[in-house]
């Protein structure tokens, strides 16, 4: 027997309810978190401690086995020191354009929360967030300055075309919080395996790894909420747009969160061949690059992003993998 449009409208009515009910309870419990526990740059790392100094030649900052340069002939013929002024650049570089891609994300976060309604639970959590991310942006400074290595980051013409970023919650939220899982997923990937390697890391880097984890959990978590919560009720159309622009977004992301600093092959004179042959024509990269945005393709896949015409995007974009089953 057909339900009567009056019980089919009330019980759709109780499913939004129900539905918005538990996500904003999830906002709530993101919120109390990052008030029980959260971490403050000057406060719980021991920057001055004698384990926690930065020396350029420390063995400790040789590439671990994520980076795949690390078991390239051409990088085991280097003497040590030299091998382990190559992992600081890069363990130091991947921090600067970590800090620019959250002062990105903060700027993106507070044009969000300026629109945002009074009695809005989302408000809270993304100060929290901003408060959190700043912190990190100094952790991140600090332990460059302390490197006192000349990295810059990402090339200067993306860094001018990445400036368009803070300004994506302004056209569609939805589009912002896929852009900010491009640029946390791939890291969180990375520093989850460097910490699971069994390999002796420096202590400054390791805390640092560490808090960044911890934290960058809940905002993970935040934005995949959002995005579960936001997009089944997109019309379609905005929807198809979002489906194709995700898999360009965060092919690109992966690939500057992951790629080889320019200046460090110059610095240290890696053969072209060398680079092509590790980062470029290596499976094992592409592989990582993949894996590396494997939870977001996932979660696009969940919310109906994914069909035939998008699936090529992805596919062109060389992150495309078949769900797991």
């Amino acid at each position: 027997m057909t339900p009567a449009p009056s019980s089919t409208a009330a019980r759709e009515h109780d499913e939004k309810v129900a539905n918005r009910s538990a996500y904003e309870a999830v906002i709530e419990r993101l919120s109390k978190a990052s008030v029980d526990k959260h971490w403050e740059p000057y406060r719980d790392i021991p920057w001055d401690d004698p384990e926690f100094l930065v020396d350029q030649t420390d063995p400790r900052w040789e590439l671990p086995d994520v980076d795949k340069l690390g078991g390239h002939p051409w990088y085991r013929s280097r003497s040590p020191e030299v091998r382990a002024r190559i992992g600081l650049w890069r363990v130091a570089t991947a921090m600067k354009i970590g800090l620019q891609f959250e002062n990105l994300l903060k700027r993106g976060l507070l044009n969000y929360a300026y629109r945002l309604p009074n009695g809005s639970p989302e408000f809270r959590y993304v100060y929290h967030e901003t408060i959190e991310e700043g912190h990190h942006g100094m952790m991140f400074q600090e332990f460059v300055n302390r490197t006192k290595l000349p990295v810059r980051g990402m090339p200067r013409p993306l860094s001018v075309i990445a400036q368009v970023a803070p300004w994506i919650p302004l056209i569609s939220t939805e589009l912002f919080f896929v852009f900010v899982l491009g640029g946390e997923d791939p890291i969180d990937h990375v520093q989850r395996k460097v910490l699971k390697d069994g390999q002796v890391h420096h202590p400054l880097e390791e805390t640092i790894m560490r808090i960044h984890i911890a934290e960058e959990a809940r905002h993970i978590s935040f934005a995949r909420h959002y995005l579960r919560n936001r997009v089944p009720r997109m019309p379609g159309y905005r929807r198809l747009l979002l489906g194709i622009i995700s898999p360009i977004i965060l092919g690109v992301m992966a690939r500057i969160m992951l790629a080889p600093p320019g200046p460090m092959i110059k610095r240290f004179k890696i053969p072209r061949h060398v680079v092509s042959e590790v980062y470029l024509r290596n499976p094992a990269a592409s592989q990582e690059i993949r894996d590396s945005v494997g939870k977001t393709r996932e979660l696009c896949a969940e919310l109906g992003l994914v069909n035939a015409l998008t699936r090529r995007i992805w596919q062109a974009m060389g992150i495309w993998a078949e769900p797991r089953r």
